[in-house]
């Protein structure tokens, strides 16, 4: 009886080590790495489909290109786990994505082999096309620097400036850009290159003759270049009359392929061929997402990040399911029923329909709802468009993603004072996905535009008025909301008014002012603080950032003991400074208020309760921030049940 083959991943220390390995080892190495991803996924929630695809991808770079010198930048970076597997972190990334552990994206914390930390799509060709500038201007104009860029990215907006930046430039001479083409962004990519690229990908009478001419070259009497140079005016012809014309080789690129990505010695044969030319080169491959995991191939939309599950025969069986309901899904709840009620409401997202969770959107509203491919700083002006029609759109889209369409923001929407709606998804800690994901600083940019209404909802019971006020206000609003479960304060809301604050319980030790949806954790924090400290703590559901509810602020700086203020967002130009801004103006005391919200630092990966917990915005923290003032301002509190308010709690 034969002895198995020894495991080869654990031999792999560095890329070097796969120099020394056969064809055959290799085709072990990939599946023995694809083994390990879905063991990762089998113990956490992580991406999943994208890195099945890019293996032999991943191999291939690895071995035609020295990345101790070389440069290698993977957008997105959530393909990046082969990447780490083969760079030294294989016996780390069962930690992946855990608090301390390595992160699910490049960290060049972790590995010289990261260069940048690309948790955003597109921006990999300019960073590539940067580093290899700088090379040539610090005197290593050798190095070849290759940016590996999903087909779901390549429409946006940056790319192309780039991709036109490199053709005029002798910059480019050692530049590759690798175009992943897997038929996906997180969803179905949408959208006239979509389309261009699924001619080149399915065009079987392409695919047949690139095949017959290769099983020809043989036999016919030309070799080395002679041969080489055949093949390819053969290709140019056919994808000329195929294609339609060549995008890239009118923008200047020499384009190669469509390579079959799974292919490790085709792979190697290209890479080899890119390194003997003149850039600036695109090499087009194309993958399957999912691969080497029939349900993932299958469903790489479910597939993308699934939550952990165990193989068994039939598929495989679910380890964790939630049955609660979050942010999310009732924002697009309340947006659906908006669609229903009003013709003139439509949805925009970029190319985060399931993210966003808008399917239903989608199927039932097909002609109000626009998903622009990941292009945010398009949904923004495109909205702007809308709005000035007369339509009522909304730009359903995760904060950290908004921040793209910055500019837009500022002139296409707040300068025009257009009707535009921003629901902005995953404001705040947004846990395993880390600092590239936080939507931490929405709050401080939304803030200074005129004419722009900035809310949050403090529970579930705002989150459908608020929609439905916001779509019925004539200026721009946005709406923030946390990558969290919905909670719900037992109370008869009051109606939504423009910069009207709500007082759930009104004390005078101290006030935690709240925007957000820490509203429910204030008040277990002023229940923990009332039963065992005997101090009496009120609690304000803030609901607007802007216009301040200043008449109800002000009646906390002059009746409380202190004022605290409460947001999950970063303390520079948030919901606080907005309050000490009031104050000042207004000419108010403010030695007696203080601010909890999120430092000035990067907050790193782990899950959302661990990283409140470290920035003091759980209940033990605020708790620890009342306590603190409480000594710092000599402030004595007496237990008076039969005087206290009720004290609601958070259902």
């Amino acid at each position: 009886m034969s002895t198995p083959p020894s495991p080869i991943l654990p031999r792999i220390q560095s890329p070097a080590d796969l120099h020394r390995l056969s064809e055959d080892d290799l085709e072990r190495l990939a599946s023995e790495m694809r083994e390990e991803l879905i063991g990762v996924v089998g113990r956490r929630s992580a991406h999943f489909a994208s890195n099945l695809g890019v293996v032999e991808l991943c191999l291939a770079l690895h071995l035609a290109f020295d990345f101790t010198r070389d440069r290698l930048i993977w957008d997105t970076g959530h393909q990046i786990y082969p990447h780490k597997l083969i760079t030294g972190r294989a016996d780390q990334i069962h930690s992946i994505r855990t608090k301390g552990g390595l992160m699910g994206y490049p960290n060049p914390s972790e590995s010289p082999y990261d260069l940048f930390m690309t948790g955003h799509a597109g921006c990999a060709p300019s960073t590539a096309l940067g580093l290899h500038a700088g090379d040539i201007v610090t005197g290593h104009p050798d190095r070849y620097s290759v940016a590996v860029i999903g087909d779901g990215a390549f429409p946006s907006g940056v790319v192309y400036e780039a991709l036109n930046n490199a053709a005029g430039h002798s910059h480019g001479k050692r530049y590759l850009v690798i175009l992943n083409d897997n038929k996906m962004s997180i969803c179905p990519r949408v959208g006239g290159i979509a389309y261009y690229l699924d001619k080149a990908r399915m065009t079987p009478e392409y695919n047949r003759a690139n095949k017959l001419v290769r099983k020809l070259l043989p036999s016919i009497p030309l070799v080395g270049d002679q041969a080489d140079r055949m093949l390819q005016q053969f290709k140019d012809a056919v994808k000329a009359s195929f294609h339609g014309g060549m995008i890239f080789e009118e923008l200047g690129f020499t384009y190669l392929g469509p390579v079959d990505g799974h292919d490790l010695k085709t792979l190697q044969s290209y890479l080899e061929k890119v390194k003997a030319m003149e850039g600036p080169i695109l090499l087009h491959v194309l993958t399957d997402k999912g691969r080497g995991f029939e349900p993932a191939e299958k469903d790489p939309v479910s597939f993308h990040a699934p939550a952990p599950f165990q193989r068994c025969e039939e598929g495989i069986i679910p380890l964790k399911t939630s049955s609660t309901k979050a942010y999310t899904n009732a924002v697009a709840d309340a947006l659906y029923t908006a669609l229903g009620r009003d013709p003139k409401v439509a949805v925009l997202t970029a190319a985060m329909c399931e993210g966003n969770k808008l399917q239903k959107i989608r199927e039932t509203f097909p002609d109000r709802f626009f998903d622009v491919g990941i292009c945010e700083a398009h949904a923004v002006t495109f909205a702007a468009g809308m709005a000035k029609a007369g339509a009522r759109p909304v730009v359903d889209i995760y904060s950290t993603f908004l921040q793209r369409g910055y500019d837009h923001i500022f002139q296409e929407v707040a300068l025009q004072d257009l009707p535009v709606v921003f629901c902005m998804d995953r404001a705040g800690l947004v846990g395993s996905d880390g600092p590239t994901h936080h939507g931490s600083y929405d709050l401080a940019y939304m803030r200074p535009f005129p004419n722009m209404v900035v809310m949050a909802p403090g529970d579930a019971r705002d989150v459908a008025p608020m929609i439905d006020w916001a779509l019925a206000h004539d200026h721009p609003v946005s709406i923030r909301y946390p990558k969290a479960n919905l909670e719900e304060v037992e109370r008869d809301p009051q109606p939504i008014e423009l910069g009207q604050a709500e007082v759930l319980e009104w004390e005078t030790d101290g006030m935690l002012l709240a925007l957000g949806a820490q509203v429910p954790d204030c008040l277990r924090a002023a229940e923990r603080l009332r039963n065992e400290h005997g101090l009496r703590i009120g609690v304000i559901n803030a609901r607007f950032a802007k216009p301040l509810d200043t008449a109800t602020v002000f009646k906390a700086l002059d009746e409380c003991g202190f004022v605290l203020t409460v947001e999950e967002g970063c303390l520079m130009g948030g919901f606080g400074s907005a309050v000490l801004e009031a104050a000042n103006e207004a000419g108010r005391n403010t030695s007696h208020v203080r601010r909890l919200g999120l430092p000035d630092r990067f907050v790193m990966h782990a899950e959302r309760d661990e990283q409140l917990a470290e920035v003091g915005l759980d209940v033990d923290g605020i708790v620890r921030a009342c306590l603190d003032l409480v000594q710092h301002l000599g402030i004595t509190g007496e237990a008076d049940e039969s005087t206290a308010a009720s004290g609601r709690s958070a259902g």
